[in-house]
């Protein structure tokens, strides 16, 4: 084995054969889900259901108790996202993309602190309080809880919450010993960009039809 294949892989010598194989299936099902949100197609929810259902199973063995909130939120903005998506606000107009305005931004705000406190509680009853990454795993939590609300919310500003989510959890997720997450982030990294572009220029294209 090459040292680079075992540094990158070498910890998956200590799971179950199950246990990556669902990794595997949850990465790939994590991947087609955030395509499918950058060309705006609601199967973004159907796909990411899949997967965050896997990754709280494996979470859940493996203790990472934020993480697990994290897809557990997720599933949950994911079934909230799927029916503001498919729900027509028109005879012929379905939740369109917009900016963020000054009620969204003070949700945001609540939902970031709210997320710091709980996810904060939740270490501290657990007493998990046993790395620096725990302290990570909190902000990146808050973080992501807003980017996945403003996402089923169709606000283009996702893409920027979840764009430091992402970023920060490459090297986490790495450290963690989760090689294929952390691989899965980096490509989310360019989905997050992509995606504001994208989501920019149709929000833009809109207007000019109007």
């Amino acid at each position: 084995m090459s040292p680079i294949f075992e540094f990158l892989f070498g910890q998956y010598s200590d799971y179950e054969p199950y246990q990556i194989a669902l990794e595997v299936i949850a990465v790939l099902f994590g991947l087609i889900s955030a395509l499918c949100s950058m060309r705006n197609s609601v199967w973004v929810y159907p796909t990411g259901i899949v997967s965050t259902l896997l990754f709280v199973y494996l979470l859940w063995q493996w203790e990472l108790l934020g993480d697990m909130i994290i897809n557990g939120y997720y599933f949950v903005m994911s079934v909230y996202g799927w029916y503001v998506w498919t729900r027509k606000v028109a005879p012929d107009q379905y939740t369109p993309i917009t900016w963020m305005n000054r009620k969204d931004r003070t949700i945001a705000a609540g939902i970031f602190v709210g997320t710091l406190l709980f996810i904060y509680g939740v270490y501290e009853f657990f007493s998990k309080w046993t790395s620096w990454t725990a302290y990570v795993d909190t902000l990146t939590t808050a973080f992501f809880f807003v980017g996945m609300w403003l996402l089923a919310r169709r606000k283009i500003e996702n893409w920027l919450f979840l764009l430091v989510g992402n970023i920060i959890s490459i090297p986490l997720y790495f450290y963690k010993g989760y090689t294929l997450s952390s691989l899965l982030y980096v490509v989310f990294v360019f989905i997050s960009i992509f995606g504001f572009i994208a989501w920019k220029q149709r929000y833009n294209k809109n207007l000019q039809t109007v």
